[in-house]
């Protein structure tokens, strides 16, 4: 015999889950191992719902002939009443369907479907659509309030996206939403409105690890099992993220908890009390304590399961930059201005902290002329410090309390980072904003299962190994940049980035290679790598550095930083994510600039005012991001980009860092709208003045595109480069020697390149003759044969004359694979002497191939026996 059933006290998810396991085991019999919950006793006698399938009671179960019992939403045997003695038993089956986290005394099946979603009825639901089992009406909408009773409609921060698949699945299966909302309403009655004035006027509010717990307090004298749904009454009536209900009852008390910060588990917090659940809904009885007893148990269990919140490590920025004390006021104005700093720790001798300098002090001493005066002259004595531990609390009482503008963070009297106001206003606001969101504060956010879903095999097993290689040689990894972004946006991008923290990034990337069978390419002076795997891909390899620019537009000059401060030096906020690799953190995500909010209100912005004087591309560059996302370049920056275009801020930017951008701007799919996007922002009269653009020049570089991707989708075997016919394009209205101009100045070098634009002219000629008398098809290869497939494909968006445009597309799709039958040496054994007359036969026999005036290799042979008669008078021949 095989049974189904659950825990005592039986919910809606238990009912769903034991009706769902019924369509998988249908000699199975169903029957509840104790009591019901009041609501689900209500709904069942009131008749509110039809039961789909009989449920038989535990004694008319024969225990010795049970075989196989199947367990839905629980694994612990003591919750079994009548059936714990088969759990473990000879000859009986176990097989187990549960949601709710691991504990050490989980009964051991032969089969297990354990996963932590919202419900068990989540689980059992997606089985059967796997499984493609129809369900009926009834069946479907039981297991649709399985899931709304226990992720509270879809709500509760336990909701996974497995729970919104299911109940998709249901929804489809015919599930009806109205029954379920009425079989989930819950009214208040006269007690439950006494009971809940009684637990909000015993509401007491603890601070446990920076997270705020309130514990409130009731007496009744017989407890009822639904008294949990008072629990969310109260936390949503008052706000709370963490809620510890003690109910007082007989001869036990009993706690419900509800939790919605990743800072209290509350799950753990009961079983530490002998009781269970999830780390956002548990509960527990304790038996034979005073309420006073319970409370007390109940705060201890909540200290030792607390996770602290942020502390100073987690903020700070570090390597700290520092100034000794002997640097003058003159050289403190400088360093300042390079890492864009506005306070700084001094040092002694011995690295030893003994003042901070502020930039305020330092601009007023040298306005004064004390500029050759030192540090230790003028900072400050009195001055705030902090520990690697502090707690928010901490840092923002001694910062907002006491005024302090830097706080250096000390590890065994070691300054070992810092604190500004911006770091912590910042961690105060993303507080204030998920307060406002109603969701506590958040766990961090992992894309480990991202990582799995939209990577190969291959890569998401070259990040865990260079997370594993990290953590041995005691350094963080990170993957940083495009590929996190895009990881995000859910686009391609194979093209990942490391960033090495606490360590050298050349030394990781050998001891990567050297575990890979790989190459190691090292740049020393940028402390960065690039690992060349055995088949051909590369990995880019950084360490965490700082950036500075001695001018504007200048190469930067590069210093071993933070991961903070080196993904502060990148150009848009979008950019600025990462993720660990390293395996006890593998695939957390870390925004310290608000890269998520970006994404998510699809803006591109810049992290501060002198970004585009650093670095005056990323103004094409933010150009390049906004259409390709499709998002918005933010009003401020949009306001920096046409300040700076009044500046010609490109002038003393070096060519080639323009050309690459330009390069990969018109290398896009969307490189029309980017090019329109330049004009409007004045940036393509930066590029060359006499660059003209309008509404028959954007047609025109559209065709441009469009001709490199017919192009591309022929899989021709010359490959055109499409960035170069879009060129060719844009720069139309230059002469040659403007062209050649703006080519010397972008720095364009390299053989293929440079013969394609030489080969313009020669181009511009044969489509004046091609859209003139010419229309031979001999004619037109003549013409085009030696001109590089992308001038060609620029002529084709250029020519207006229709005949002109057909001869264009037929010399790409057609003239240039015609082939003769015949070859030399076919020709001189029919009688023609080596030397210039083979190639002059050869090049008419092609002629007339092409011309359609010969079709065969016989007629070939008969055109050159001529040939060969007339003593090779090709003219008369013809």
């Amino acid at each position: 015999m095989e049974v189904i059933t659950s825990h005592t006290n039986a919910d809606f998810d238990t009912l769903a889950s034991m009706v769902g396991a019924r369509k998988l085991y249908p000699e199975a019999r169903l029957v509840f191992s104790g009591s019901l919950e009041k609501g689900l006793k209500d709904a069942i006698d009131k008749k509110k719902i039809e039961l789909p399938c009989k449920f038989d009671k535990a004694r008319e179960i024969d225990l010795d002939k049970v075989t196989r019992i199947i367990l839905v939403d629980v694994r612990q045997a003591g919750r079994l009443g009548v059936f714990n003695g088969l759990v473990g038993k000879a000859g009986v089956d176990v097989h187990v369907y549960d949601h709710h986290p691991s504990t050490a005394g989980d009964v051991r099946a032969s089969f297990e479907a354990i996963e932590p979603c919202g419900s068990t009825s989540t689980i059992i639901s997606l089985i059967l659509r796997d499984r493609k089992m129809a369900l009926t009406s009834d069946e479907a909408t039981i297991l649709m309030a399985g899931i709304y009773e226990d992720t509270g409609f879809l709500s509760y921060p336990s909701t996974t996206p497995r729970d919104f698949e299911a109940a998709s699945f249901l929804l489809s299966s015919g599930a009806d939403l109205s029954k379920v909302s009425d079989l989930l309403r819950k009214e208040l009655t006269p007690e439950d409105v006494s009971l809940l004035n009684e637990f909000l006027h015993s509401e007491a509010r603890y601070t446990i690890g920076g997270v705020e717990v309130v514990i409130v307090e009731g007496y009744l004298e017989r407890y009822a099992a639904d008294i949990s749904a008072l629990a969310h009454r109260i936390r949503d009536i008052e706000g709370m993220d963490c809620l510890f209900m003690l109910v007082d009852s007989e001869d036990r008390v009993h706690m419900i908890a509800r939790s919605r910060t990743a800072h209290v588990d509350v799950g753990k917090v009961a079983r530490a009390v002998g009781g269970g659940g999830h780390a956002h809904a548990a509960s527990a009885t304790l038996k034979g304590v005073t309420l006073i007893e319970a409370k007390e148990r109940l705060l201890e269990a909540i200290r030792e399961s607390v996770v602290p919140q942020r502390t100073a490590a987690e903020i700070m920025s570090f390597p700290p930059i520092v100034f000794p004390a002997a640097l003058t006021l003159n050289e403190a104005m400088e360093q300042m201005r390079r890492y864009n700093i506005n306070a700084a720790p001094v040092v002694d001798n011995g690295a030893s902290v003994i003042g901070v300098i502020t930039r305020q002090v330092v601009d007023k001493a040298v306005y004064h002329g004390l500029g050759r005066s030192t540090v230790s002259d003028y900072m400050t004595t009195e001055y705030e410090t902090v520990s690697h531990g502090s707690s928010i609390d901490e840092i923002r009482a001694k910062v907002m309390g006491r005024g302090a503008r830097l706080l250096p963070v000390l590890k065994d009297r070691k300054l070992v980072g810092v604190i500004t106001r911006t770091d912590l206003i910042k961690i105060l606001q993303e507080g204030l904003r998920e307060a406002a969101e109603g969701i506590g504060a958040r766990k961090p956010h992992s894309l480990s299962r991202l990582i799995k879903e939209r990577l190969p095999g291959w890569a998401a097993g070259l990040l865990k190994e260079a997370g594993e290689v990290a953590e041995g040689l005691g350094v963080n990894a990170y993957a940083v940049g495009g590929f996190v972004r895009d990881l995000l946006l859910r686009r391609e991008n194979l093209d990942m980035d490391i960033v090495i923290e606490g360590g050298d990034g050349i030394a990781f990337a050998n001891e990567l290679a050297a575990r890979r069978g790989a190459r190691v390419r090292a740049h020393r002076r940028f402390r960065t790598a690039v690992v060349i795997l055995p088949d051909g891909y590369k990995l880019d390899v950084a360490t965490a550095r700082l950036e500075y620019y001695e001018k504007p537009g200048a190469l930067p000059t590069v210093e071993v930083s933070s991961l903070k401060l080196d993904l502060y030096r990148r150009d848009f906020a979008i950019n600025t994510l990462a993720v660990a690799l390293n395996p006890r953190r593998f695939g957390e995500l870390i925004d310290f600039f608000g890269a998520q909010r970006d994404i998510k209100e699809k803006a591109v912005r810049v992290l501060h005012n002198l970004s585009f004087v650093e670095d005056p591309t990323r103004m094409l560059r933010a150009v390049r991001f906004s259409e390709k996302f499709g998002f918005r370049i933010s009003k401020h920056t949009l306001h920096l980009i046409k300040n700076y275009v009044k500046l010609d801020v490109f002038k003393d930017l070096s060519g080639p860092r323009l050309f690459d951008e330009l390069r990969n701007m018109l290398g896009e799919e969307v490189s029309v709208k980017c090019v329109g996007r330049l004009h409007e922002l004045g940036l393509l009269k930066l590029i060359h003045g006499s660059i003209t653009y309008d509404v028959e020049r954007e047609a025109f570089i559209e065709r441009a595109r469009e001709a490199a991707v017919w192009h591309r989708l022929l899989y021709a075997k010359d490959g055109a480069e499409g960035w170069v016919v879009i060129f060719l394009a844009l720069t139309d209205t230059l002469n040659d020697e403007e062209l050649n101009g703006l080519l010397k100045r972008l720095g364009v070098e390299g053989k293929k390149p440079m013969e394609i634009f030489a080969s313009r002219a020669d181009g511009l000629d044969a489509l004046r003759r091609i859209s003139g008398a010419v229309r031979k098809n001999s004619e037109v290869y003549g013409l085009l044969r030696d001109l590089p497939m992308e001038v060609v494909l620029y002529l084709l968006a250029k020519a207006e004359d229709e005949g002109a445009k057909k001869a264009l597309a037929s010399h790409v799709t057609k003239l240039r694979y015609v082939e003769t039958a015949l070859n030399g040496d076919d020709l001189k054994s029919m009688g023609i002497e080596e030397g210039p007359r083979v190639g002059e036969a050869l090049r008419l026999l092609l002629d007339k191939r092409l011309d359609g005036e010969i079709t065969t290799r016989e007629e070939e042979e008969v055109f050159v026996r001529g040939y060969a008669k007339a003593g090779g008078r090709g003219a008369e021949v013809l």
